[in-house]
């Protein structure tokens, strides 16, 4: 439990520390990640949706909206002051009141912050800003995040596209041909209706390859703020050459970095301050009142005389029925809810980084199974085939080899569409804050 005073300097996450990562590249990563893949269309339709997100542009004003709060709080350590004018007019002059017919006064009033209540509410909110802030920094990392994955989607999506009608038109060649050795009673007509079904079911892929791209592109307007339909230009078709593995550092560096693990942390600090302005609320408070006041029959001589009245006033809570006290109690359970949180957020990055790092490692060992198994397929297709041309294996093979060798080659589309997405999630787990022009970071003394 945090005392009245001093302010928490520094917090442990209620966890035990893994010493290193299992896996680490050389490689720095800058802050701004998506540059590691050197694909100049991805950069600059990434830097667009930073600029014109408007889910970014709400957690900006989310920010500002913490920022003004601040100075509200700070506002409390100014005395306030208030003016009030008075004027009427009485017939005879002077009247049965005194014939003050014109008032103008002035008073000030100022709590003097004997405990530092006020103070730690202006740290809170402080802390609260701070917060705001790296949950800016992180939902643009999640924005640049969801903008690339969709981005590599719909190039994934395209080369399905393409894969798909270069195997409707090598089905139909095939049907041709086999329909010709039909009429020569070579073949019989099962086989041709097996071959129509696999025709079919290319068609439907590409059916289905049509929508997913249509999709993906509503999917990147709306990332850039345009409304759906609208045709974006997307040049690239391939992946790019996977970058060299970054270097992940140290778990501690992790937790220094990440803006989102930043922002658990200062909303633990924030907690410690609310908790803090709820004790120092049991103790007593000492106002300051200043009141000038001036009266006249007339405006010509309102400024002669001025009275002043100074006072002073001390409260002391004495019987709240437990209310301050219950509320000290709520505010610790509070911080102790975030500092539970915080502790959950520093696990979850550890995680996120470990979860990369295994995945990319198996999904490069099941690629490399794929393509091995792509070219046995190849290799089996041409045996098969010259086996039926010499009437030495049914056509049933040839067709089921066929299936196979063509789902091999959308599966290792997809195998390689999973790597960069992974890519993309280790970079998004080792992200440290990006630095953007539109908000810079709060400086609090």
């Amino acid at each position: 439990m945090v005392g009245c005073a001093p302010k928490l300097e520094d917090v442990e996450a209620p966890i035990e520390n893994p010493q290193q990562f299992s896996n680490s590249g050389n490689r720095d990563l800058p802050d701004t990640w998506w540059t590691s893949f050197d694909d100049p269309a991805l950069h600059s339709i990434i830097e667009r949706s930073l600029e014109n997100n408007l889910s970014l542009a709400a957690n900006q004003q989310g920010f500002l909206a913490a920022m003004a709060v601040v100075k509200r709080e700070k506002s409390f350590l100014i005395p306030d002051i208030s003016a009030e004018a008075r004027s009427g007019i009485s017939r005879p002059e002077p009247d049965f009141a005194g014939g003050e017919n014109t008032q103008i006064g002035l008073s000030a009033s100022y709590e003097v912050d004997l405990w530092g209540r006020i103070r730690a509410g202006i740290e809170a909110e402080e802390y609260r800003a701070q917060a705001s802030y790296y949950d800016y920094q992180a939902a643009a990392i999640s924005i640049s995040a969801e903008t690339a994955l969709t981005y590599y989607r719909l190039v994934a999506a395209r080369q399905q596209l393409q894969l798909a009608e270069n195997q409707i038109q090598t089905n139909e060649e095939i049907t041709r041909l086999i329909r010709a050795r039909f009429t020569g009673g070579q073949i019989r007509a099962v086989d041709i209706l097996r071959q129509e079904q696999l025709l079919q079911n290319t068609r439907e892929q590409k059916v289905i390859y049509e929508t997913d791209i249509e999709i993906l592109k509503n999917q990147l307007a709306l990332l850039l703020a345009k409304p759906a339909q609208n045709e974006l230009m997307v040049k690239t078709d391939s992946f790019p050459r996977l970058p060299e593995l970054p270097q992940t550092g140290l778990p501690l560096e992790l937790v220094r970095r990440r803006p989102d693990v930043k922002q658990a942390y200062n909303l633990v600090l924030a907690a410690d301050r609310d908790m803090a302005v709820a004790i120092r609320n049991k103790y007593p408070r000492l106002s300051l009142n200043l009141q000038g006041q001036a009266r006249s029959n007339n405006f010509n001589n309102i400024f002669n005389d001025w009275a002043y009245t100074l006072s002073g006033n001390l409260f002391a809570p004495l019987i709240t029925g437990g209310r301050l006290k219950a509320e000290v109690s709520r505010t610790e359970a509070v911080k102790e809810q975030v500092l539970l949180q915080y502790g959950q957020t520093v696990l979850t990055s550890f995680r996120e980084v470990e979860d990369a790092l295994i995945r990319e490692e198996k999904q490069k060992e099941r690629i490399q199974i794929l393509e091995d198994r792509l070219e046995l397929s190849q290799k089996t297709i041409r045996q098969l085939r010259t086996e039926f041309l010499n009437g030495l294996s049914e056509y049933l093979d040839v067709l089921l080899a066929l299936g196979e060798q063509q789902q091999l080659q959308r599966d290792l589309i997809t195998a390689r569409q999973n790597l960069i997405e992974i890519r993309i999630s280790l970079y998004r787990a080792l992200a440290g804050g990006l630095e953007l022009e539109e908000v810079e970071e709060p400086q609090f003394n």
